[in-house]
């Protein structure tokens, strides 16, 4: 069994969704093996998708050059990517220190894809907040990617 954060102190979370106009298992691939197509900056992912492996990138450095670390809980593959996430640059930017989690489930409707992203364990409403503000551009950057 593959350790998960203990989050029952820890108890703010964010949630977003967008319907991507593409295929379930595209997505799936784009959060495990595509990572730097749109989110890590090209060069800097080391990821192996799965269970229990850990991995690392550099977010885009347009975004401001961010460390992302964390591991995989659980594939299912085209309906479910859930990992541990962690970033920051040691500031108070990022989930500060905190491993929280991040689901992304996937479902298939008519227009494509709904993206339901479910990030919990935050230990700052600040930290809540910039990711609530963040997730939704980052999906619109997965859509915009997808569609080239």
């Amino acid at each position: 069994m593959i350790p998960r954060p203990d989050h029952h102190k820890r108890p703010l979370a964010c949630s977003c969704e967008r319907v991507v106009s593409t295929s379930p298992e595209l997505l799936f691939e784009a959060w495990t093996i595509g990572f730097d197509r749109w989110f890590a900056q090209p060069g800097t992912l080391a990821m192996q998708a799965e269970p229990g492996r850990p991995f690392f990138f550099y977010n885009r450095e347009e975004w401001g050059r961010h460390p992302h670390y964390g591991r995989f809980l659980a594939l299912d593959e085209a309906r479910l990517i859930e990992m541990t996430w962690l970033t920051g640059d040691g500031s108070d930017v990022g989930t500060q220190g905190a491993e929280t989690i991040l689901k992304i489930s996937l479902e298939s409707v008519a227009e494509g894809t709904l993206v339901n992203l479910h990030h919990s364990g935050f230990v700052s409403e600040a930290s809540r907040d910039a990711h609530a503000e963040n997730w939704p551009l980052a999906l619109d950057e997965l859509a915009n990617a997808l569609a080239d």
